[in-house]
């Protein structure tokens, strides 16, 4: 096999690199700010964007082993402290002159270090650029060494250690390391069929076409995957609204819940509207789902994702969830979904970057946010109603925890209703997991509750 040759570097392209990473500690997701950051520069489009957003993603992958290596040389105890300029030039210099040797080459790289240190000092202070110039230097010959068990974990796995810790200590060292494994590895496309307007058949023919090779799931039948990259903004199916981006374990969420035709249905934590759209397509466009959410933009994508795809049985209200009872009354809804905000760490295959924003510290919150979601759950739904409870997260405290919780002080209200695959079940009787490590999804964690008193 012919060795690929380095891609090679100018200053724009260093410029481009810089920008893109600082940006994506601002946009969410990362592919946004990094497709800001080419656009801005002219790369977007052009020969240099399929290797350049290599590297952005391999800045974003690594994160916190090149934070761990700025602090080894500047003595800083978090690149938080540094400016973002600064921090984001150094992320993106340790990625390449510690870990891509041999995979680049530097265009004039004089010119580039002087012009870096250049900007640097007329962004951040006049001494700066010196500074820089200085650290860059000292990559050179640079090698970063674990010192302890968890620096060996996070450069093996580039996962935050009390995340592995974790995970070890609920399924064990041989079955975490496949966890991981599958959280580093890239994922499949996945696509659901809007049944509103097209048929599977349709899909995945007009998918071949296109030249892909297609794969329909065994557990949700209008799901497929297919390998990338796929242009949905150029794609007709994508913008006819006859498919949806969607993964699998998401899709098998409404079939669960299964709300029908004529119910009334509330989504706490609806947008963007996958799920929403979802139920609205399971119940023939007809009956209501109220729908709330506390994000602008992601509300203002919810009503495009409906528009799109033909759905008008949704009514949006920016409110917070735990509201709903006091907006729309007490024992009204048939079916109720909590599908909660949470540590999402079930999709970091997807979102490469997220591993970092990881905090554990933020755990307990999240957990007590998703708590009084259900409780709020419970009053909406009318006696003999179902509530189904989801996460994309894998950590006991936001999903089996926060079910015992629930059953514990509102046990005389709602039962647990057994969920008896296609999934593992998870660690409480009756509850439901899945895991990407074996069923080439997104982690996920399935509760469903029903009203009794």
């Amino acid at each position: 096999m012919r060795k690929k040759e380095p891609v090679e570097l100018s200053w724009k392209d260093i410029c481009a690199l810089i920008e893109a990473v600082k940006l994506a500690e601002k946009i969410k997701p990362s592919q946004q700010a990094k497709r800001d950051a080419f656009k801005k520069y002219g790369i977007q489009g052009t020969r240099k964007d399929s290797p350049l957003t290599a590297i952005f993603y391999r800045v974003m992958l690594r994160q916190g082993v090149i934070d761990k290596i700025i602090s080894d040389l500047t003595g800083v105890k978090s690149p938080f402290f540094l400016d973002e300029n600064l921090r984001a030039a150094l992320r993106v210099f340790i990625e390449l002159k510690v870990f891509s040797k041999g995979k680049v080459r530097f265009d004039k790289y004089l010119e580039i270090k002087n012009r870096v240190s250049a900007f640097l000092s007329n962004n951040v202070h006049p001494y700066v650029g010196m500074w820089f110039w200085d650290l860059i230097d000292k990559l050179e010959n640079y090698e970063f060494k674990p010192r302890n068990e968890d620096e060996e974990l996070m450069l093996k796995y580039l996962l935050p250690p009390w995340f592995m810790k974790k995970i070890i200590d609920l399924v064990g060292m041989e079955e975490a390391d496949k966890v991981f494994k599958a959280l580093n590895k890239k994922p499949m496309i996945s696509i659901r069929v809007n049944t509103l307007k097209a048929t599977v058949d349709e899909v995945v023919n007009e998918l071949k076409k296109e030249g892909k090779d297609v794969e329909v799931s065994s557990i949700v039948p209008t799901v497929i995957r297919f390998k990338g990259p796929y242009n949905f903004d150029k794609s007709r199916l994508f913008k006819e609204g006859k498919i949806i981006i969607q993964e699998e374990a998401a899709a098998l969420a409404s079939i669960i819940l299964n709300p029908k035709p004529g119910e009334v249905v509330v989504d706490l934590c609806a947008a963007p509207g996958g799920k929403t759209q979802h139920m609205a397509e399971l119940m023939g466009n007809k009956g209501v789902i109220y729908a709330f959410d506390v994000d602008k933009v992601r509300i203002r994508r919810m009503k495009e994702l409906l528009r799109r795809t033909g759905v008008d049985i949704v009514k949006i209200y920016l409110r917070d969830g735990r509201e709903a009872p006091k907006v729309l009354g007490e024992e009204i809804a048939d079916k109720v979904l909590v599908d909660p905000p949470c540590s999402s760490d079930g999709t970091i295959m997807k979102n490469p970057d997220l591993r970092w924003r990881l905090l554990e510290s933020e755990v307990p919150k999240i957990a007590q946010l998703q708590y009084e979601l259900l409780k709020a759950a419970i009053k909406l739904v009318k006696v003999g109603g179902k509530i189904l409870y989801t996460t994309c997260t894998m950590l006991k405290e936001e999903n089996e925890d926060v079910i015992m919780k629930i059953l514990k002080k509102e046990g005389k209200r709602v039962r647990l209703v057994p969920l008896n695959g296609p999934y593992d079940k998870g660690f409480i009787e009756g509850t439901m997991r899945a895991w990407p490590h074996k069923y080439k999804t997104i982690g996920f964690f399935y509760a469903l509750l029903e009203r009794v008193k």
